[in-house]
């Protein structure tokens, strides 16, 4: 029996390689003989470089960048095993996590280490670049990422303006004349699992900035600034930016990265799964088991286990989806080549035991699996 094992990360629990492992753990306990291949996955978001690292036997690079108060942090992005292809996940330098809950600010904070762990990717040799943005604590269009590139955004008396999102409604020129000149020749793709436009009632400062402690009035100024720089992109670099599906994504650096630096906005899970060879490794096994940490409705979006399940459908193989909580319209993903569900849950348990324990109860889940399979084989 050959079984690949390609989960996803129990948010606030265990990365995708541990779940990874520890299901192996327990199907191996099941049954020595299982031969089983690990392909630990992400969608974009937290753990997407650790996991196309582990997959591609690639290496994880250190870097000191500005976070997004403007302190130096050492920061993390990835150089896969192509040795070409550089993965960043703006959170490691621009995450709501770096900034402390009483100075979040996003009329204040930058992508700035953002565009630092491009250039970083860049010196490495890079010519393509997969950018996870998810979880930012910045509502400033991509105008950091883009000044630590060399782009310059500027005000009516032709001076560059500061940091963070207050400042977008000062630009009047867009000018990168002088952008880092590597960026022409490189490919960018950027994980984005959200469709919201950059401005308006569904747009970045609206639905996003709170989260990020803006208050209604600071949301407002915020919408402002995103409608007046996208006239400018519009007037000074011929792009209209606002309908691109995830423009306002990460406060608005879908939209940067699009129109500063010609990136292209796809799901997650699409170019993680390329990235990770994914359909190469499914040759010759019986079966896949992937998961997440909460399998419900939403799962059917996007999500790491029906793009797993849709791959394994085109050579008909099995697959048995794990996570930590089966919920409401869960059912739905059978329809989306998902076979069977498991929850890790085996009895009452309050989310915290359930986090606590997450280790052991995924190498029970395997176990339980394993002779579960090998009963019906029998």
């Amino acid at each position: 029996m050959k079984i690949l094992i390609a989960p996803d990360s129990f948010k606030e629990s265990l990365t995708s390689i541990e779940v990874a492992d520890y299901l192996r753990e327990g199907f191996k306990k099941a049954d020595k003989n299982f031969e089983i291949t690990k392909l630990p996955l992400a969608d974009g978001g937290e753990g997407t470089v650790k996991s196309l690292v582990a997959a591609t036997n690639g290496e994880i690079k250190k870097k000191e960048v500005t976070d997004p108060l403007g302190n130096k942090i050492e920061a993390f992005y990835g150089i896969l095993g192509d040795e070409k292809t550089g993965v960043i996940e703006m959170a490691a330098a621009s995450g709501l996590p770096l900034v402390p809950k009483d100075k979040r600010n996003p009329a204040q904070t930058t992508t700035y280490g953002t565009g630092e762990l491009i250039k970083a990717a860049l010196d490495q040799g890079c010519t393509k670049l997969i950018i996870g943005i998810g979880g930012s604590a910045t509502n400033d269009c991509g105008v950091g990422m883009a000044q630590a590139l060399g782009g310059k955004f500027l005000d009516e008396e032709g001076k560059q303006i500061g940091y963070g999102g207050r400042y977008l409604k000062d630009i009047e020129k867009i000018d990168l004349s002088q952008l880092d000149s590597r960026i022409a020749e490189t490919e960018i793709e950027v994980a984005c699992d959200v469709d919201n436009p950059l401005y308006g009632k569904n747009g970045a400062a609206y639905i996003y900035a709170p989260q990020k402690g803006a208050s209604k009035k600071q949301v407002k100024k915020l919408d402002k600034g995103l409608r007046h720089i996208a006239k400018i992109i519009k007037n000074d670099l011929g792009k209209e930016v606002n309908k691109i599906p995830g423009a306002g994504a990460a406060g608005g650096l879908g939209a940067g990265l699009s129109a500063f630096l010609d990136a292209e906005l796809r799901p997650g899970i699409e170019i993680v799964m390329e990235a990770s060879k994914i359909e190469e490794k499914m040759k010759d096994v019986d079966l896949v088991v992937t998961g997440e940490g909460k399998i419900d409705g939403q799962t059917c979006s996007g999500k790491t286990p029906v793009g797993v399940a849709k791959i394994a459908k085109k050579r008909n193989i099995t697959v048995i989806a794990v996570g930590g909580t089966i919920g409401d319209d869960a059912e739905k993903v059978y329809e989306h080549g998902i076979d069977f569900l498991y929850s890790v849950i085996d009895k009452p348990m309050t989310l915290k035991e359930a986090i606590d324990n997450a280790d052991k109860l995924l190498i029970k889940t395997g176990y339980n699996l394993g002779k579960l399979i090998n009963a019906k084989i029998k």
